[in-house]
């Protein structure tokens, strides 16, 4: 068995916990550095573009994650600026994706929005 002083057990105590600390305040660290996502695509998307990329997410999951990393990407590359929802849907359809949007038709009468259903209901 071997016989150690106090002081050379301390001294190895205070070196663990001196890597211990280290290995925390670099983990905390890293957690700062990772990049929010959403937070990204959030300084560049305008108009209706969050609501393509969620009903595209929600159709395509898969394949939305592959096509969010890149996005993030080229906007912290500085290559992608801004991108409305007409240019997503787009960009998407040529990717071959066909995102399914909801659509709603109002008919305007008597200074009042009617979904065309509640229209057709009252009769035209």
């Amino acid at each position: 068995m071997i016989d150690m002083s106090d002081s050379e057990l301390e001294a190895i105590r205070r070196k663990k916990m001196r890597e211990l600390m280290e290995r925390i305040s670099s983990r905390k660290e890293d957690k700062k550095e990772r990049i929010d996502p959403e937070e990204v695509l959030g300084r560049v998307f305008r108009g209706r573009a969050w609501e393509v990329y969620r009903a595209a997410y929600a159709q395509y999951p898969q394949v939305m994650e592959r096509i969010k990393d890149a996005l993030v990407r080229l906007v912290l590359a500085g290559r992608l600026n801004e991108i409305n929802g007409e240019q997503l849907y787009l960009f998407l359809r040529r990717l071959g994706l066909r995102v399914r949007l909801e659509t709603k038709i109002k008919v305007l009468e008597h200074g009042k929005l009617k979904s065309l259903a509640d229209k057709l209901k009252e009769g035209i």
